[in-house]
């Protein structure tokens, strides 16, 4: 079996937090929060890296990932997310400027990535814990029973909200290790130190311990054919209703596939705090947990 490749999403656009999140430094050292990762992950046993990146950005994120890729034990690619990548007989809405989402992004590395691989987001935090315990997963899949087998790395929701403002978060039911069904709430907040989401102008709480998804999954290629699959169904449907907003989430379709029984997905409980930037009075505090993470010595000065 192939060795497990990592995948970074870094094509979203940062529209909340004002500008390109995922090559803002957070030290004194220049580091960003992909360099913690890539450590992480190198120390986790990752070797090959794929970055999912948009074209108009290239040039702005390859001048810095470049430079602070010299020198370490990585083979690293790169796919580009473009609104154009559509199934034949499609066209991009006028006027649409948003990614068509995660399950998208993913569908641009068919070809590209094809051993199992651990996917996350750029601007993310997950901590070395949460690399070692996906890798150990994606070395020893095996589908030769013809069954899809995925993993998810879940975090406590109190663990990933912020202060500044709503996040989006994929919310877990599991069963005996095994996720039986996510849903994607993209209006999740904190009122009065109570956490809730709200859909249709309703306010629902959330426990504090509710097990969520923060993009960082074990999957294989099987994977990246399904969603090449279920795009054009998701156009179909999506398209009529909101033309210059809706996405095609990685949740989604797993969701659908273990719907199906078509997959199943271990869940890989995981109470480190995540950290991230989503909106600009976030880095403080990203900076901060940085530097307390140096003086417990969980990191070096400088990699």
């Amino acid at each position: 079996m192939k060795n497990p490749e990592l995948v970074i999403m870094a094509a979203g656009m940062g529209s909340r937090y004002g500008g390109l999140k995922q090559i803002d430094s957070v030290d004194d050292f220049g580091h960003i929060i992909i360099d913690y990762s890539i450590y992480d992950a190198i120390r986790a046993g990752f070797r090959d890296i794929t970055f999912i990146i948009k074209k108009e950005i290239e040039a702005d994120f390859r001048e810095v990932l470049d430079k602070h890729l010299e020198g370490k034990d990585v083979n690293v690619k790169y796919v580009y997310q473009e609104l154009d990548k559509l199934p034949e007989g499609y066209e991009v809405p006028e006027g649409r400027v948003k990614p068509w989402g995660t399950a998208h992004a993913l569908m641009c590395c068919l070809g590209t990535v094809e051993a199992p691989f651990a996917v996350i987001n750029a601007d993310d935090y997950y901590g070395a814990n949460a690399f070692t315990k996906i890798y150990e997963f994606l070395s020893n899949v095996d589908e030769s029973d013809g069954k899809y087998h995925y993993a998810m790395v879940g975090y406590h929701i109190e663990n990933t909200v912020t202060e500044q403002g709503t996040v989006s978060r994929g919310v877990c039911e599991h069963k005996d290790g095994m996720l039986t069904e996510i849903v994607e709430r993209t209006k999740i907040g904190v009122k009065d130190g109570e956490i809730y989401y709200t859909e249709d102008g309703i306010d629902t709480p959330l426990e504090p311990s509710t097990l969520v998804s923060m993009n960082l999954w074990g999957l294989t290629p099987s994977y990246l054919e399904e969603c090449r699959k279920r795009f054009a169904l998701f156009l179909d449907k999506s398209l009529p209703v909101n033309p210059q907003k809706c996405e095609f989430f990685l949740p989604t379709v797993i969701s659908e596939l273990i719907g199906e029984g078509k997959a199943d997905v271990r869940v890989l409980d995981n109470g480190d705090k995540w950290y991230g930037v989503t909106y600009k009075e976030d880095k403080a505090t990203v900076v901060e947990a940085f530097r307390r993470f140096k003086e417990e010595g969980v990191y070096p000065e400088s990699f």
